[in-house]
């Protein structure tokens, strides 16, 4: 297994200025009692780290971002609350590497080939592929997907067809474990989007 060369910088939720400006909250009686049981501001919006306790206890599962921002750009960069994906290694040797929801978005963050779904489809296995060696990963190391199609009935024959292609010319096998799902995908102009877990053994790990 290679040793991952990427970092990702600026990890953290955008600034208010690179985002658009949210609509003002009005806040029902309800949230507010929820929101002062989870120790937040009723009617306000929670300072960053509000909820964070001091002296958290070191884990001995190390985490980190996974990101390959030469074609993919962080989600943060545009207010939302989740990574491209995480990198978790064990002390037993064993790294997962659990990938967010990847669809055909470029590095700055804008929809690639809109309605053009097989384009959309091959984009989406560009950007994961990067993902996987930006942390020295393969697609022999996915041991498990999760596919969501915006019409499933109509692009299941032709996403099925692409992915039989594409992990034929890989060689997988086994194949993969997969779920393929009808959503309504965060974008409307998105039409496929894939999620995976990848696990590596880290050679020379001591137990």
């Amino acid at each position: 297994m290679q040793s991952p060369k990427t970092s990702c910088p600026g990890r953290g939720l955008a600034a208010k200025s690179d985002v658009a400006a949210e609509p003002q909250i009005i806040y029902s009686e309800a949230e507010k009692a929820e929101r002062r049981a989870l120790g937040l501001p009723p009617s306000e919006p929670s300072p960053p780290g509000i909820l964070r306790p001091a002296g958290l206890n070191q884990s001995p599962v190390r985490r980190r971002a996974i990101c390959a921002p030469e074609v993919l750009n962080e989600a943060s960069k545009y207010g939302s609350a989740f990574t491209r994906g995480l990198r978790l290694d064990f002390p037993n040797g064993i790294t997962h590497l659990l990938l967010s929801g990847t669809a055909s978005v470029g590095p700055d963050g804008q929809t690639l080939y809109p309605g053009d779904f097989r384009a959309q489809c091959w984009r989406t296995y560009h950007n994961i592929t990067k993902l996987l060696e930006s942390e020295g990963a393969t697609w022999h190391d996915i041991v498990r997907t999760t596919c969501y199609l915006r019409d499933i009935e109509r692009d299941y024959q032709q996403f099925n067809s692409i992915r039989t292609e594409f992990f034929g010319a890989l060689g997988l096998d086994p194949l993969p474990a997969s779920t393929g799902i009808q959503a309504q995908i965060c974008r409307s102009d998105l039409l496929v989007e894939i999620e995976a877990l990848a696990v590596l053994y880290r050679e020379g790990t001591v137990s």
